[in-house]
């Protein structure tokens, strides 16, 4: 039985260092817990004369990620280096080797799991990937072990640090969005593109991998419905605080006898609700079962610390796993089949924002055009707009379904009284 296991890490920035930092500062306890030595004898890094202040033993750097993938020496490959074609090519490889895998990378697994998955399963090796999904969270351990023997109904949650950050901001201090933006970009919350936070997509990629998981079912990428928060308006932010709502931007996955349901969107959430208090870069993901009821795991979910902290907790179970014997056997390929929810069979509340004309009767021809879709509402308000000539209109629906909504917002969109359609997002809970 092996008295050391060594590690290969696939990248050596920020959240790479952090777990060679915390495999030396916490070396006696990790040999405690798994009964050998764990320890990082080579990386791969882009430029091998930076210099780097590492602690612990001398770590070997190569610039030919070959080094790792093909060293008959190292045990697992830890990847942080990110990108998905390529990596999935130096993965695979690595399993083919017999390497077991630690990942870190959402993209990847959202988008070539299960390609990775039947690998690992031929070659009885193990892939985990805990840190690729809500940062320190242990959303998926906690999914995938401590709620496995449950009937997971919904999850839903705040799953990107940087939206989260900016609608806090937006909300607390009022600021527009592009100069709320800039701010998190000099704060390193954001990066210099944005564009997979702020338009959804990081979000939804996290959301297809827990609901695979919560669902036993194999869900794709493009089955989440996406909306992110580019161009978020202030005046909605106002608006929801008047009506008694908050704006997040949340990821929803729910699963009923009659299919499931994936959507990525900026929600109002009721001012009382546990993920409403959820701001600045913090995650929090919501879990409702059949047996266990309500539950939340909040944390941070992103940075050197917690990220770092969830690969190595991964590589932990994958070290347990060799000295027990049981690599290979972590994948559960999914129950069911693919079975998505019909839109005339998912419902939820929707808030609208417009402008129509400030016109006698104007209303009534609006709740009318609802109406003919079986469409009533919750809550209006409307008030003067910038215009004279128009008023300004926030509407709340009780429970529609996705199909008459969406007929009901082509027939709005041609009424000769509206001047503009500003807003429609999904409200969340609050009675109906």
């Amino acid at each position: 039985m092996k008295d050391t296991i060594r590690v290969g890490l696939l990248g050596l920035g920020t959240v790479g260092t952090g777990v060679i930092e915390i495999l030396h500062t916490n070396k006696e306890s990790i040999k405690h817990k798994t009964g050998c030595e764990v320890k990082v004898t080579r990386a791969l890094v882009h430029d091998i004369h930076k210099t780097r202040d590492l602690p612990g033993e001398a770590v070997q750097l190569t610039t030919n990620y070959e080094d790792i993938t093909k060293d008959p020496e190292i045990d697992v490959v830890v990847e942080v280096m990110g990108g998905v074609e390529h990596t999935l090519n130096v993965l695979l490889e690595a399993i083919e080797n017999k390497k077991h895998i630690v990942s870190a990378n959402k993209d990847l697994v959202a988008e070539h799991g299960e390609i990775l998955f039947d690998a690992a399963v031929r070659n009885e090796t193990d892939l985990y990937y805990e840190a690729s999904v809500a940062g320190g969270i242990p959303i998926i351990r906690s999914i995938v072990d401590g709620l496995s023997s449950d009937n997971i109904r919904k999850m839903m949650g705040i799953v990107n640090g940087t939206t989260n950050y900016i609608l806090t901001k937006m909300s607390q201090d009022g600021s527009d969005f592009d100069d709320v933006l800039k701010e998190a970009q000099e704060l390193g919350f954001a990066e210099a593109d944005p564009t997979a936070d702020v338009d959804g997509l990081d979000a939804a990629r996290k959301m297809t991998i827990l609901s695979i998981l919560g669902f036993s079912m194999p869900t794709r990428l493009s089955d989440v419905k996406l909306k992110g928060i580019r161009g978020m308006s202030t005046s909605d932010i106002a608006y929801a605080d008047k009506l008694g709502y908050t704006i997040k931007l949340i990821g929803i996955a729910e699963h009923d006898e009659k299919g499931i349901t994936l959507s990525v969107e900026p929600s109002l959430l009721p001012k009382a609700h546990p993920l409403s208090s959820v701001n600045d870069e913090y995650n929090a993901v919501y879990v409702y079962g059949d047996a266990v009821g309500e539950t939340m795991f909040y944390g941070p979910g992103a940075g050197k610390g917690p990220t770092a902290t969830a690969i190595v907790s991964d590589l932990i179970a994958v070290v347990k796993n060799i000295r027990l014997g049981t690599n290979g056997n972590n994948y559960v390929h999914p129950q069911h089949d693919r079975l998505l929810k019909p839109k005339a069979k998912t419902y939820s509340k929707k808030y609208i924002r417009l402008h129509v004309l400030d016109q006698p009767g104007i209303l009534l021809e609006i709740t009318r055009i609802f109406a003919d879709k079986d469409i009533s509402f919750d809550q209006i308000i409307q008030q003067p707009s910038d215009s004279r000539e128009e008023r300004e209109l926030m509407m709340i629906t009780h429970s529609v379904n996705e199909e008459a909504f969406e007929k009901a917002m082509e027939a709005l969109e041609q009424a000769a009284s509206v001047r503009s359609v500003d807003s429609v997002f999904r409200v969340e809970g609050g009675n109906d």
